[in-house]
């Protein structure tokens, strides 16, 4: 690491002013919330009252958070335009199939949180394990989330990694507390158009300082090498790219079991969707999100492959990859645009940090504290509770921040996490959702192993016994293989055993007329620009579109 020195930003008066105005704005938004919360499914999900338009921005900002700004930056200083896939082939089909095929068995299944699924499809030992894989990896994640606050704070203040974390955590941990789920997505709609203001003209100024369009082309094409602009190039087998990665990994790993795995089961998203007031509204909300996000590219990676021409030395000792963007705000942003920039930050930490904290403390209170240490409490008491396990989740995000600490890129640790997690989950509920053969116990030992499988994968790879040129190379093969073994495993165990009785598999199961089913419609519904086929399917064809420039 970098001493805070090398980093630190010349902030004034201004910039701190603007600082503050936010910090007192977000508590504020914390406090007004809290007049609603009146009970656990108004701590939990907001009491399923909010309009798509807000959960949807809220959507799409919860997965903006700090390890999307810094690691997203610092894989497009690391691996060029091939950062694109995560944003079009990584995120719009999987945001799709979550809205149009997904969300009406969840939304209609009047499950609080994605484990809860499981239980009502299988059984509890499966709801247990999964809901205690969610809660692990829910920490982990906020723990990048607070790594990379210390990154920002480091820059800012000089203050020490542990430092950093602390009062960090403590500050997400007040609004959570005092407003639950529609503070935090309230503020994740303010941190949403924050950090755009904020990254834009860091963007603008980057492209200047390289000679605008044309010398950044010229410059890449001097340094890095023409790869570094292709999505497509260099990927066919037997080939080398910056990536480490071939089309089929590509696609495979990277555009079905890591995007159809974090995009479609994890509750830190979904949760968005569960929130809001009718089944028409849960629908519209990853498809209003997709929009934005696959443009989120033009001020995360584009940054970050500035950054690596203006520093040529970063990732090689001097700077780390996850440096790229505060080193373009220290010599690029003049004050106040600095102080708005340094906002935007604080804001995309604390979306990602609310979003994941806040769902662990749902997970963790009704999968496993309502239904096996405590049944039967009052409702009041599971309010107390949520609270509570709030504080347990920040305070354990902030020891598990020193284990992303260790990585350079912290994309590739949070990718990891995803394959350790996420693939295993998605590939039980795609066997539960589509085949009624699909049984509780092989949907226990399915995940069980899907699980197990990666995270040996994993070690195989960085001891050294599977050689592999990159981080994000080997977690795209380690998705495919929790995908499979996931799968190899549930069908025949499922073969062997009893399934349910097709009456207790209503809504919970596949069928036309269950995803076509519209819930309660309210007045708008049924305007055309609302409807959710014309909204995925026009997200599906616009990431194509975006596709192009970087394809020949």
């Amino acid at each position: 690491m970098i001493s805070a020195d090398g980093l630190r930003l010349s902030m004034n008066w201004m910039d701190n002013l603007i600082l503050i105005v936010y910090f007192a704005v977000v508590l504020g938004i914390a406090l007004a919330a809290r007049r609603s919360v009146r009970n656990s499914l108004d701590f939990f999900l907001s009491g399923r009252s909010l309009p798509a338009w807000v959960t949807g921005l809220a959507f799409v900002s919860a997965n903006l958070g700090a390890t999307e700004i810094l690691g997203m930056a610092a894989n497009g200083a690391q691996y060029g335009a091939y950062t694109i896939h995560w944003y079009l082939i990584g995120a719009i089909p999987a945001m799709v199939f979550l809205g149009l095929v997904m969300m009406p068995f969840y939304y209609n299944s009047k499950v609080r949180s994605v484990p809860e699924f499981l239980l009502l499809r299988f059984s509890s030992s499966s709801h247990l394990l999964s809901a205690a894989l969610f809660a692990v990896a829910s920490v982990l994640i906020a723990g990048v989330n607070l790594f990379a606050l210390a990154i920002v704070l480091r820059a800012l203040l000089g203050w020490p990694l542990p430092v950093s974390i602390g009062v960090a955590g403590v500050f997400v941990l007040a609004y959570i507390i005092i407003g639950g789920l529609s503070s935090a997505i309230y503020n994740e709609v303010l941190q949403f158009f924050v950090i755009v203001a904020a990254l834009v003209p860091l963007t603008v100024l980057g492209l200047a300082r390289v000679g605008g369009i044309d010398g950044f082309i010229d410059q890449v094409f001097a340094g890095p090498g023409p790869e570094f602009l292709t999505a497509w190039g260099g990927t066919g087998f037997g080939q080398e790219n910056p990536l480490g990665a071939n089309w089929l990994t590509i696609t495979l790993g990277l555009g079905f079991a890591v995007s159809f795995g974090y995009w479609t089961t994890n509750f830190a998203e979904v949760q968005r969707s569960l929130s809001a007031r009718n089944l028409s509204a849960a629908r519209r909300t990853p498809l209003i999100a997709a929009f934005p996000k696959m443009f989120i590219p033009l001020i995360v990676v584009l940054p970050g492959i500035i950054a690596l021409l203006v520093y040529p030395q970063i990732g090689q000792g001097a700077y780390d990859y996850n440096d790229a963007i505060p080193l373009l705000m220290r010599d690029l942003l003049p004050n106040g645009v600095l102080g708005l920039a340094v906002t935007g930050l604080m804001a995309s930490f604390m979306a990602g940090m609310a979003a994941n904290v806040s769902s662990f403390n749902t997970v963790f209170t009704t999968d496993i504290w309502r239904p096996y240490l405590k049944p039967g409490m009052p409702d009041g008491h599971y309010l107390r509770v949520g609270r509570v396990v709030t504080a347990v989740g920040v305070l354990a995000g902030m020891g598990t921040a020193f284990i992303a600490a260790s990585f350079s890129n912290i994309m590739n640790y949070l990718q990891t996490l995803f394959s350790f997690f996420n693939v295993p989950l998605f590939a039980t509920f795609i066997l539960a959702l589509f085949w009624k053969r699909m049984t509780a116990k092989a949907g226990f030992w399915g995940l069980l192993a899907g699980t197990v499988a990666p995270i040996s994968f994993y070690v195989a790879y960085k001891t050294g016994m599977v050689p592999i040129s990159t981080d994000q190379g080997a977690n795209m093969i380690s998705s495919m293989i929790a995908f499979t073994v996931d799968v190899a495993v549930s069908v025949p165990v499922a073969l062997a055993t009893a399934p349910k009785p097709d009456h207790e598999l209503r809504g919970l199961v596949y069928s036309r007329a269950a995803a076509r089913d519209t819930g309660e419609v309210l007045p708008g519904d049924s305007a055309w620009y609302r409807r959710p086929a014309l909204l995925g399917w026009g997200a599906i064809v616009l990431a194509a579109l975006c596709y192009l420039p970087f394809s020949f």
